[in-house]
């Protein structure tokens, strides 16, 4: 019997071999490890994602959820809920006029570029985590210089830590809860200080976003900015981690990118496809589904392995191949259906720029070791450290 387990590191080293037997043999299974279907094959994913009177997300879209937070986020809610939330963060994201962050973006990309000027070899979160921290904190009004209460690399670390979860038991450990009520605490303090000292910030659209008088509730702001917080550093940081590796392990695109650095913005999309940092996500069925001969019951939770939907050749020909010229149309990599991803706009305009920098001061590079360490995590998938070596 073939066993797949979604929470195993071993899985997260080299996921695609077993994703592609999944898609072949096992579209639509139960994983005994899980305990939970997971669904493998692009059109099934993306079905699910549009469905979402069946496949629910209000208990929950980490694949290991943290206490509190289903119901009362962006991505553990279900329409109407979820539209009256999204219409109100919306509105906070069109009031901060992306193309002034442009220049900020530049100069902190360029910052932490020039710390790596000269160096024989430097781990790539080196730049990542500065850039990453330095970034979100500025979009979403994060306190920082003088008026900062806490130093970037603890919101930083906490920020990693609520996504990972213990290898051993597949669950959140007491150092991971812990992060969580960290963040909430540190969360709602910027809240506070956002609504006496307003700011053209998200935070502070976010605590005064009202749409015909309705507004967030205290919860929605406190839990939104708190997951804000915790997707934007890992997201963003996890993909640029990605991002590196793809560049690094393949020249002919790292150079091309360097030489014409308008081939970025397709190198960033085939990235997203071909090596997702947002794997996994969780969805519970409100009603029996019959798929592929298997037959899923209502209250079962189902997982939706973007990764492997991105790799199927269904969808995408030659899908183990990176190529930066595909221009991968409805890829994953940034969820879909009614759960897509808000911060596409702020994520693809930071990486872009985040390279542009990075290849001025290296822009010819390979990795240092053939094997890599990788983030404990259910959802997420980034390598911990990736040494680099100018070429």
């Amino acid at each position: 019997m073939f066993r797949f387990d979604p929470y195993s590191p071993a899985i997260d080293a080299d996921p695609f071999p077993a994703y592609k037997r999944l898609r072949d043999e096992f579209p639509c299974f139960w994983s005994e490890e899980a305990q939970m279907w997971v669904l493998s094959r692009y059109a099934d994913i993306v079905s699910a994602g549009q469905d979402w009177q069946t496949y629910s997300s209000a208990s929950g879209n980490l694949m290991t959820e943290l206490p509190g937070r289903a119901g009362a986020t962006l991505g553990t809610t279900d329409p109407p809920r979820h539209d009256r939330l999204r219409g109100l963060i919306q509105h906070a994201f069109m009031k901060r006029n992306l193309e002034s962050l442009g220049e900020p973006i530049r100069a902190i990309a360029r910052e932490a570029a020039e710390e790596l000027r000269g160096r024989a070899s430097f781990d790539f979160k080196d730049f990542s985590a500065k850039f990453t921290v330095r970034v979100l904190m500025a979009a979403l009004g994060l306190p920082m210089g003088a008026e900062a209460t806490v130093d970037e690399q603890t919101v930083r670390e906490n920020a990693v830590l609520m996504v990972q979860s213990d290898p051993a038991t597949r669950t959140k450990g007491p150092q991971h809860l812990a992060a969580f009520e960290w963040m909430k605490r540190y969360a709602a303090d910027v809240i506070a200080l956002r609504r006496a000292q307003p700011r053209n910030d998200l935070i502070s659209n976010f605590a005064q976003a009202e749409i015909d008088g309705d507004r967030l509730s205290e919860a929605e702001v406190l839990l939104t900015t708190t997951t804000l917080i915790m997707a934007g550093v890992e997201s963003l940081g996890g993909f640029m981690m990605m991002f590196a590796l793809n560049l690094a392990d393949h020249r002919d695109a790292r150079r091309a990118v360097v030489a014409d650095p308008a081939l970025l913005a397709d190198a960033v999309e085939e990235s997203l496809r071909f090596n997702t940092s947002a794997q996994r996500f969780k969805r519970r069925l409100m009603k029996d589904v019959a798929l592929h001969g298997q037959t899923m019951r209502a209250g079962d939770f189902v997982c939706l392995a973007y990764g492997a939907g991105n790799r199927d050749e269904r969808q995408y020909p030659n899908p183990d191949v990176y190529d930066i010229a595909r221009k991968p149309r409805g890829h994953l990599g940034f969820g879909g259906g009614v759960h897509a991803c808000l911060g596409t706009a702020i994520a693809r305009l930071s990486v872009r720029i985040a390279f542009e920098e990075f290849h001025k001061v290296v822009p010819d590079y390979g990795r240092v070791h053939a094997q890599l360490a990788w983030m404990p995590s259910s959802t997420f998938r980034s390598p911990l450290a990736l040494e680099l070596a100018p070429q």
